[in-house]
């Protein structure tokens, strides 16, 4: 009578035997092996340092929309959220209980309430987020928002706090003012909306100062209490006009930092106008509030401090320590002190953030910590070899060598080999050269090519040299005053010469602008060291439109690069590259109009000319089409192989045209809300190759240019899904020219095959691999929305893959075609190290040919390595070496007895 149940119990054994058999995942010893992550807050907004809470933390927002909690010791993040991206998840507020400006004003919750909060933080405008955290696991208690009726004029909206009470301050500029008072933690209005007219307010001179919204006019500040009983506008007199915006001292009410002095606009608030400072910050000390400030003069930050009351100074607060100039410009935000453990007086934590975007934690006169959150935006990447070692040097230099006859390559072979000697021997005995800099922190290349430095160019114009294997930071520059160009164009990270050719170092440079004048800048340095080389900082006196990278000079192997100007005329660095640039073709492209123009540039004498050959418009009959997205193929992309074997043993050549470059334009459209076109464009002679149109769909765009293929993402809005298009570009069954290829002189238009999938995920980035050779298969890397890296292979992304199964796509190889494409959680290259915000994916070859070098970038960081047609290359972890060299010996020793046997047998039969 109890079968049945046995029946079921086997039948859910069986169920979870099957589901464990499915599971796939990581080694646990290979976990961070090949890989590692580095996480980010971003450029610090807001922070509050609280040393004497039970659980001393650093509690902060950032422009990066993160609200989290540091460890004051050590800088670590004890919590972290990622709120929402753009101006819904803008913190607008950051409010700690017990620490508003009114001292004894606290929202602390009691015992068994969800009304009240340790941290209170105001976001977005339409709507308006207004949220309670538990700052000790960073959760969100309670929640309440508030939809303007009038948008537009809510961006500009301003948020305070006092008594429990939200106020929201929206202006409307020369007209008025509408304040509405909110309970903190129910969001249920006090009252009505008051409307206050200020005629005087104007946009981007106006702020909240406490309850004081104060605007500046010139040499005065105009200003009123929100609060008042009477609405009275005060004027204030400023000894100077302000040449930077005024700003409000967080803590005091109606207290502004205006020309490096403190102003008052609140007659009962006293503050001490002879200092003078280029960031101030209100704290307390021995139960008195206090003004810290802090400045930067020859390398030394000097902090200093004065009592509130009294203006008179603070002698255990002054300090004075070495600042390193990679930091940049330090702003102090706020400080806390606590007594020492041997109350021996109190130790104090200074926070400044930097114009580089870093967090430096000061304490005792030194750098407690430091966070790098410019890493946060990255936004170029390059991976560089790593030298030679002397021996391997000294071997390079001989391969070098000229050609000459055998007895003089003997004797270069025996002296080397004898300084090699000589060499090891003083080392042993202790009398050898020091090891370099370089050597020193194991910056030598391994066998394999996977050990580079990594160069990472951020927004703020700070470079960092970081160990791709390690982690490690082995140098940092800042360049000040630098940004990207026009059509929302980044800076650039350009590689002149490669650690390749000993014994000349590497050479990078970067090319940026200056915000001032507009010109473009050069500054060229050592991508191992980090130290400038060729002069360093170079000042162009013109502005840059458009820059390629020349062919390799003869003298010192370093690549050119060719700049076209905003007056179209060109000019090349280094000055000796110059005659390279003859013949080269350049191309432009303007996003607002979609406007393409070529250019031919030529070399007669010592002068270049650029002459404009061609002209595309994309912008259609009423300009209404926009370039949204530009891709080329990488400079560095082998091609493997030229063709594609049929089902018939024929071959399909591939349309490889290393000018072909993918645009794509976006346009509204009455009918079908928006339509994208993508071009596919010879920038040599401007023909117009292939071109295709997307009705009802819409960015996020990303796209990847490879070989003969073409794969971009896009939102459909009629299905309201995330879909990817592959195309892929054939010559025929005939080649027009199999050694090189001619733009001028190129075949009819190419064979075109595509096809449309659909990805369950939102795609945030796509990227290729590549190796060194170009013989692994192609893979594509998709980054997505939840923080993951999909490895997909190009037979899943195929365009070819036929509708059915057939004999001829069984013959190719070929997948039958099914529109969703799988997303198999071991082909997450990340597994569980999530990467927030992702927005790039950069990949590199290695020694290696079956691997390649990874780099994903956001708000996160992450290294990584992948082999898309396994390591074919290289023996595996678990190889049995004993087995195997038992397995030689046993197998040589045999010969060698059998052979003995052998000739023995030979000899008994010859004496017969």
């Amino acid at each position: 009578m109890h079968r049945p149940q046995h029946i079921a119990g086997g039948l859910i054994s069986l169920s979870l035997l099957l589901l464990l058999s499915t599971c796939s995942a990581l080694y646990e010893d290979q976990i961070r092996k090949f890989d590692w992550r580095s996480t980010h807050v971003g450029a610090v907004k807001q922070v509050h340092v609280d040393l004497n809470h039970f659980q001393p933390r650093v509690l902060l927002s950032t422009h990066e929309q993160v609200v989290a909690s540091l460890c004051p010791k050590s800088g670590e993040i004890i919590w972290r959220q990622v709120l929402e991206q753009k101006a819904r998840g803008d913190i607008k507020l950051l409010q700690v209980s017990g620490f508003s400006d009114d001292s004894s004003d606290t929202a602390a919750a009691p015992v068994g309430s969800h009304l009240g909060f340790d941290m209170l933080t105001i976001q977005g405008h339409a709507p308006a987020l207004v949220r309670g955290w538990n700052t000790n696991i960073g959760t969100i208690e309670w929640e309440w928002s508030i939809i303007p009726l009038n948008t537009e004029r809510a961006q500009d909206a301003l948020w305070f706090y006092s008594n429990s009470v939200l106020y929201h301050v929206v202006p409307v500029w020369r007209s008025h003012l509408e304040v509405t008072a909110y309970f903190a933690t129910s969001g249920h209005t006090t009252g009505t909306t008051s409307k206050i007219m200020a005629a005087w307010i104007k946009a981007d001179s106006c702020l909240l100062s406490g309850t004081y919204f104060v605007c500046q006019d010139g040499k005065q500040l105009i200003s009123l209490d929100l609060l008042a009983k009477s609405t009275q506008v005060i004027a204030t007199s400023l000894e100077a006009e302000p040449t930077e915006k005024i700003e409000a001292l967080a803590g005091l009410n109606g207290v502004l930092i205006a020309n490096k002095k403190l102003v008052s606009v609140n007659k009962d608030q006293a503050v001490c106008p002879e200092l003078s400072s280029a960031s101030y910050v209100l704290g307390s000390f021995n139960y008195r509030k206090v003004v810290a400030y802090a400045d930067l003069a020859d390398g030394n930050l000097k902090i200093n401090a004065v009592y509130l009351d009294n203006c008179s100074p603070v002698p255990e607060l002054q300090m004075s320590l070495a600042f390193a100039e990679h930091y940049g410009t330090p702003s102090l935000h706020s400080f806390d002190c606590k007594l020492k453990r041997n109350g021996d007086g109190k130790s104090c934590l200074f926070l400044f953030g930097t114009s580089a975007e870093s967090i430096v934690a000061v304490q005792q006169g030194r750098v407690r910590w430091a966070r790098e959150e410019s890493l946060a935006n990255v936004i170029d990447t390059q991976f560089i070899d790593l030298p030679l070692a002397d021996t391997e040097g000294t071997l390079e230099n001989e391969m070098k060598g000229k050609a000459g006859d055998i007895v003089s390559a003997f004797m270069r072979r025996i002296t080397t080999q004898a300084l090699q000697i000589k060499s090891l021997f003083l080392h042993v005995i202790g009398l050898g050269p020091p090891p370099t800099d370089t050597q020193r922190a194991g910056l030598v290349r391994d066998s394999f090519g996977l050990h580079k430095m990594l160069v990472l160019l951020t927004r703020t114009g700070k470079i960092f040299g970081i160990d791709n294997i390690a982690g490690k930071h082995h140098w940092k520059l800042y360049l000040p005053n630098v940004s990207g160009f026009e059509n929302a164009e980044e800076m650039r990270l350009i590689v002149q010469r490669s650690s390749k050719h000993f014994p000349l170092q590497p050479l990078c440079a970067i090319v940026a602008k200056f915000p001032s004048s507009g010109n473009g800048v050069l500054f060229r340095f050592n991508p191992i060291t980090g130290r400038a080389a060729e002069g360093g900082l170079l000042q162009l006196d013109f502005q840059i439109k458009q820059i390629a990278l020349l062919p390799e000079t003869e003298k010192d192997f370093v690549k050119g690069i060719l700049m076209l100007d905003a007056t179209n005329k060109v000019h090349v660095q280094p000055k000796h590259a110059t005659p390279l640039a003859d013949g080269m073709y350049l191309y432009t492209a303007n996003v607002k109009t979609a406007e393409l123009e070529g250019f031919y540039v030529k070399h007669a004498g010592n002068d270049l000319t650029c002459t404009p050959i061609w002209n595309v418009r994309l912008g259609g009959h009423n300009s209404e089409q926009h370039i949204i997205g530009v891709a080329s193929k990488n400079p560095i992309e082998h091609v493997h192989s030229q063709g594609r074997v049929l089902g018939d043993r024929s071959v399909l050549y591939k349309y490889i045209n290393p000018n072909l470059v993918a645009f794509v334009t976006q346009a509204p459209d009455a009918t079908h809300k928006s339509v994208l076109n993508l071009y596919l464009i010879d920038v040599v002679s401007g023909s117009v190759i292939f071109s295709m149109t997307h009705r009802k769909v819409r960015p996020p765009l990303h796209i990847v240019h490879s070989e003969n293929w073409l794969a971009y993402s896009y939102f459909n809005d009629k299905v309201r899904r995330t879909e990817i298009t592959t195309i892929e570009l054939y010559e025929g069954n005939a080649q027009a020219n199999n050694s090189v290829w001619s733009s001028l002189q190129a075949p009819s238009m190419p064979l075109v095959e595509r096809q449309s999938y659909i990805i369950p995920t939102i795609v945030e980035a796509l990227r290729e691999t590549i190796t060194e050779r170009g013989i692994t298969n192609k893979h594509v890397l998709i980054g997505t929305a939840s923080g993951g890296i999909v490895e997909m292979s190009w037979h899943l992304l195929d365009p070819r893959r036929p509708i059915s199964s057939t004999t001829q796509g069984r013959e190719e190889g070929a997948i039958p075609y099914i529109p969703e494409l799988p997303l198999s959680t071991e082909n997450h290259i990340n597994y569980n190290q999530t990467i927030a915000r992702l927005r790039n994916i950069y990949t590199a070859p290695s020694g290696l040919e079956s691997t390649c070098l990874v780099v994903a970038t956001g708000l996160d960081l992450f290294v990584t390595r992948v082999a898309p047609s396994k390591t074919f290359d290289i023996l595996k972890e678990d190889f049995d070496y004993i087995l195997i060299s038992i397995v030689l010996v046993v197998l040589t020793s045999g010969s060698l007895i059998v052979r003995h046997l052998a000739s023995r047998k030979l000899l008994k039969q010859a004496w017969k």
